[in-house]
């Protein structure tokens, strides 16, 4: 098996997509640092970090994505999807606007 093929089956892409202001930066500091700051600021364009998991005996390198919430950064948010394995939708449930 090449090695490409063998990193890419060994790496899972996740994108977090949601409105500015909803808690998407601080999802992923608590999944990759286990830490939360209520006082975090806005993301500009995007932002990623990973952390590596164990599935089934196997290592397996996570790559979190954070788009900024801002329309502004809609239309480039977008090349960031690609390749993406999974998306996970964040709102606030006290806003409702931003469902």
């Amino acid at each position: 098996m090449t090695r490409k093929k063998e990193e890419s089956e060994n790496q899972l892409k996740i994108v977090l997509v949601g409105d500015s202001g909803v808690g998407k930066s601080n999802i992923i500091s608590k999944f990759t640092k286990n830490e939360f700051n209520l006082e975090s600021k806005t993301t500009i364009g995007v932002e990623f970090a990973t952390k590596v998991i164990d599935i089934e005996g196997k290592p397996i390198k996570v790559q979190i994505w954070d788009t900024a919430g801002q329309e502004r950064y809609r239309s480039m948010a977008s090349a960031y999807y690609r390749g993406a394995m999974g998306a996970l939708l964040v709102y606030d449930i006290t806003r409702a606007s931003s469902f």
